[in-house]
């Protein structure tokens, strides 16, 4: 693990162990300030009319409804310094839980996301079992100074009743949220400011001799 961009407050047996006990944790101060407020102004200087309008579904599935989603967002790749640090921490931890929990991850994929004022993304499953690749979802919050009244809340469901919170959180700097992606439904409150953040995912490999699997 690099040292440079990973706090000493949170380890990755700390993740490890609330994956394996109940399979989501939400963390603060897991990597560095310096790394977050790099990605903090790489978010920030995105020009939204060239981000994509996020839609619902994958592949030939996929369709924008901006009843459900109103998020735009921008696949990441390892181009700049701050997102080649960001995605090689997401490939030690990738390492780190196939190693102990076995859990066969093949990749990573992630997009900044950009929520303008009034932008939700209601309720929903990340993965729906035996139908997607994903098999863990991450979450990298990137605000300052984000307070009760700015709403844009992450809520997390029960994997047994999905009416019951486990928790609601504020989309606060340097804040990330790891989870299994076909258990937990979750949605994004609106929000009554510009809110960014990292939404990416660990998937496993269901590409098969007929069909391609499929990829962002």
């Amino acid at each position: 693990m690099d040292q440079s961009v990973m706090s000493e407050k949170v380890s990755l047996d700390e993740i490890v162990h609330n994956i394996r006990l109940r399979g989501w944790c939400v963390l603060d101060e897991f990597f560095k300030s310096e790394l977050i407020e790099e990605l903090i102004q790489e978010a920030k200087t995105l020009n939204p009319e060239t981000m994509k309008q996020a839609g619902i579904g994958r592949s030939s599935d996929h369709q924008v409804s901006l009843n459900a989603r109103g998020d735009r967002i921008q696949w990441i790749e390892p181009d700049t310094p701050a997102t080649k640090q960001f995605l090689e921490v997401m490939e030690q931890l990738r390492l780190e839980l196939n190693r102990k929990l076995i859990l066969g991850l093949w990749d990573y994929e992630a997009h900044f996301a950009r929520y303008e004022e009034g932008a939700f993304y209601e309720k929903h499953l990340d993965s729906f079992i035996g139908k997607s690749n994903r098999l863990l979802s991450t979450v990298l919050y990137l605000n300052y100074d984000w307070e009760v009244p700015n709403g844009g809340e992450f809520v997390l469901y029960d994997e047994e009743d999905n009416n019951a919170e486990i928790g609601r959180y504020l989309p606060k700097k340097g804040r990330f949220a790891i989870f299994l992606s076909e258990a937990f439904p979750h949605e994004v409150k609106p929000a009554k400011r510009t809110r960014h953040s990292i939404a990416g995912w660990f998937r496993i490999n269901n590409t098969t001799g007929t069909q391609l699997d499929p990829y962002q």
